[in-house]
């Protein structure tokens, strides 16, 4: 199928870091980097499998300090299969010449294909074909396919296939001073000759991991359990142009899982009725075309097959199974090791396109916030404050996970991380629950579980926010915001800053919102409420009162993204440009020179801008206007030129934000930063960082600027509002969605105009709102509208 496959030609050894992250197979569940089975870890190679939400806490000797850090573990290695012609070495690509070598993920079946053909000399070659899934019917179930055909030759080929318990967390360079040794009490054992097992446990989580694998071959299998893997061997009789295979179907369990009493017997169990290899590939591809169907995106090109790609590994991350598990988004997927699998606020750029495909899984991932939230108020309490603070990292237990020190690999020096103080990830938690409850209609969560975070959210910044007699406003102090280069002033000898322009923003839309709800709860809800939380009158006017006279401050024209940002220093971009080159992260090169980005008017990504991307134009001047502060287009654009030039994008989001900001204010730059966020992990802009996992909520947003930035699209007030914007670049798009009980709505636009189509239900009308006119459809009904110029 044309744009349908995601395909690598020859071998680059320098290249497979990255194409093992965009590789990678997974289900929701759990999820296998692309790296050649015959392949062990090294400098080269890294074949990592993650189970969602498996993590561990370790500590470790830095720079003389004890760090403790908790990971997101990787497991005992399913893939290892090796081969050799009878009593000559083990073939691989880094020891032995290759006549061809491809790679193809196929992403209409959730396939990696694999070609190789090696030159063993003298005329001969042999040829080796896998196929490898990992099942996204059956979510502990993986399988891989190996043909060999000999060419001009025939002969016995040894093959080697084994579950490997032996592995550490090691696929980030500047980590390894770090204890990666995550498992403990690994055993090996038999159940049959075609099916051996794996158990271990990790270190301090005690989480239980059972591994069972099945090998199908034409030869007599033996089996050898030793040093932490378990190997079964077989010996293939190869004649010249005849294919043998090989199968090796796997199964994962942990002790986290429901519904079962023991990992090992249960993956014992699993891999033992497991159908064929060509059975499973046929169920595998019916529900991954029904996950196509869901998620449907019409975009022409190349920039289409980059989105499929996009939404491919979202859909492998974030999988209906999702909605089963205790899991949050994880900000690297599950294709790495990058930020240690930890989850920030990513799913801000996430959830939003879930909310309209698959809701059950949104409401998943904030459940595993809400069943959070009572760690959220003890952080609260322990920074003197009411209300919750949810961790700017967040893992197994809710607990703040941010590093206390981080490594510049340019100067080699381990820093202070204040990153803990981006007090704004609660703001985002509370935008998904609004907007998640608006795309699905979900009344029982808003009113339970969505108003319980709300409150204590916004409980949190009202007590957080400070009244200055002198501005007469009240202010948000000792906090880092987005952009995350400015961690305190100048000189400063303590972190934080004040009054970052998007944390406050925020807090009062959280106020706003959440004593909107508040008002809308059933009486009997509203008073459960108020007694299990102590919420009373009083608390209630001071959130009103704060809502409206947070400061925002603002600098020769333009919203300050915090207060005294206009006074810092101006940096000479062009001289660091020159110097270096690429200056995404300038924070590391500054550092590296003897000075820091804290003295300069210098962004790492998006901050004030990103309230250009939460809230639409209207939302936003509304809040604005709100705090008593006017917000005109004028000063909107001026703000977006002025940090437009004053950005180094130094985050994967930071051109996806500009993209997004840019179509409706400055329509003929915004595509230039569009094909950034596209390009962001297939080129690997960030330099090496894409093989250490994928940026998932970079993926996610570009989904989310084509269905909801370029359209308008926005779900409130019971209703469906559009207001698109026309790039020339894409021109032409549609999607399907998921909307309060409607399944497969179907948007499309064209040449100016708008085709709607809402399928056949029992469901109520969709209300559409457009800024000229307002449409009724009913379902079984399409329309097509013309668009204004």
């Amino acid at each position: 199928m044309t744009g349908w496959t995601w395909e690598y030609e020859g071998y680059e050894p320098t290249d497979e870091r990255l194409r093992e992250s965009l590789c990678t197979l997974g289900n929701g569940y759990f999820a296998t980097r692309g790296a050649l089975p015959e392949c062990t870890a090294d400098d080269i190679h890294y074949p990592g499998t993650y189970v969602a939400g498996c993590y561990n806490r370790l500590t470790s000797d830095v720079a003389g300090r004890q760090v403790e850090n908790e990971d997101m573990v990787n497991v005992p290695n399913w893939l290892p299969l090796r081969f050799r012609l009878r009593g000559g070495p083990w073939l691989t690509p880094d020891t032995a010449p290759l006549v061809e070598h491809r790679m193809g993920l196929l992403l209409a079946s959730g396939m990696l294909e694999r070609r190789t053909r090696y030159d063993l000399g003298a005329g001969r070659v042999l040829a080796v074909h896998q196929q490898r899934i990992v099942h996204m019917a059956d979510p502990h179930l993986a399988a891989l396919r190996t043909e060999f055909t000999a060419e001009g030759f025939s002969g016995e080929l040894e093959v080697e296939a084994s579950l490997d318990g032996g592995v550490t967390n090691a696929g980030v360079p500047r980590y390894r001073d770090l204890d990666g040794h995550h498992l403990i009490h690994v055993q090996a054992g038999t159940a049959t000759p075609e099916t051996v097992w794996l158990r271990c446990r990790t270190r301090t989580s005690d989480v239980r991991i059972g591994m069972a694998a099945r090998l199908t071959s034409d030869g007599l299998v033996t089996v050898r359990n030793k040093n932490r893997r378990t190997t079964q061997h077989t010996v293939l009789a190869l004649a010249d142009g005849r294919a043998r295979t090989v199968d090796k179907v796997i199964a994962l369990y942990t002790s986290r899982d429901p519904a079962i009493s023991d990992p090992l017997h249960a993956a014992v169990d699993r891999v033992g009725r497991a159908p064929g290899f060509d059975d499973l590939l046929t169920s595998h591809c019916t529900v991954w075309d029904q996950l196509w169907r869901r998620a449907a995106l019409e975009v022409a090109g190349e920039s289409g097959r980059i989105l499929r790609l996009h939404l491919f590994h979202v859909l492998q991350t974030l999988s209906p199974h999702t909605a089963d598990l205790d899991v949050g988004v994880p900000a690297r997927g599950l294709h790495g090791e990058a930020y240690r699998g930890h989850v920030f606020w990513d799913e801000l750029f996430v959830l939003p396109f879930l909310n309209l495909h698959f809701p059950e899984v949104s409401r998943a991932l904030l459940r595993y916030r809400h069943r959070r939230l009572e760690k959220a108020c003890t952080s609260a309490r322990a920074v003197g404050r009411r209300g919750a603070l949810f961790p700017w990292q967040s893992g197994s237990d809710g607990r703040e996970e941010t590093q206390q020190l981080h490594l510049n690999p340019r100067s080699g020096r381990w820093l202070p991380d204040h990153s803990h103080l981006q007090y704004h990830v609660g703001s985002a938690i509370a935008y998904n629950v609004w907007q998640y409850c608006e795309a699905s209609g979900d009344m029982e969560f808003r009113h339970t579980k969505g108003a319980e975070m709300m409150l204590q959210i916004a409980r949190f910044w009202a007590d957080a926010a400070e009244y200055d007699d002198g501005l007469g406003r009240y202010r948000i102090t000792g906090v880092v915001g987005p952009d995350e280069y400015h961690d305190a002033y100048p000189g400063a000898s303590v972190p934080g800053l004040d009054d970052n322009a998007y944390t406050n923003v925020t807090a009062a839309w959280v106020l706003m919102r959440a004593l909107e709800l508040i008002d809308a709860l059933p009486e009997p809800r509203r008073r459960e409420l108020a007694e299990r939380t102590g919420l009373d009158v009083t608390e209630l006017e001071l959130w009103h009162e704060v809502s409206r006279t947070l400061y925002v401050p603002f600098h020769s024209g333009v919203i300050s993204q915090f207060d005294g940002y206009g006074e810092l220093a101006e940096l000479p971009w062009n001289e660091y440009r020159r110097r270096y080159g690429d200056i995404r992260r300038l924070d590391r090169i500054l550092e590296a020179e003897g000075d820091t980005v804290n003295r300069y008017q210098a962004s790492k990504q998006a901050d004030v801008l990103m309230l250009g991307y939460l809230f639409a134009p209207a939302e936003l001047r509304g809040l604005f206007d709100r705090l008593g502060v006017p917000l005109d287009d004028e000063t909107w654009h001026r703000t977006v030129d002025y940090y437009l030039h004053r950005t180094s994008h130094g985050s994967t989001l930071s051109g996806l934000v500009h993209g997004w900001v840019l179509a409706r204010a400055r329509r003929a730059e915004a595509w230039t930063f569009c094909q950034e966020a596209l390009q962001g992990d297939i080129a690997d802009v960030q330099g090496g960082t894409t093989g250490e996992g994928i940026h998932l909520g970079a993926m996610a947003g570009t989904l989310d600027l084509v269905q909801r930035g370029l359209t308008g699209l926005e779900t409130r007030d019971g209703a469906l509002w559009l207001d698109p914007v026309p790039l020339p670049e894409l021109s032409a798009y549609g999607f399907g969605l998921r909307y309060q009980g409607h399944w497969g709505v179907r948007l499309h636009l064209e040449h100016g105009h708008l085709d709607i189509s809402v399928p056949f239900s029992d469901a109520p009308p969709i209300d559409l709102r457009l800024p000229d006119r307002t449409v009724v459809l009913k379902p079984g009904e399409s329309t097509r509208l013309k668009l204004p110029d």
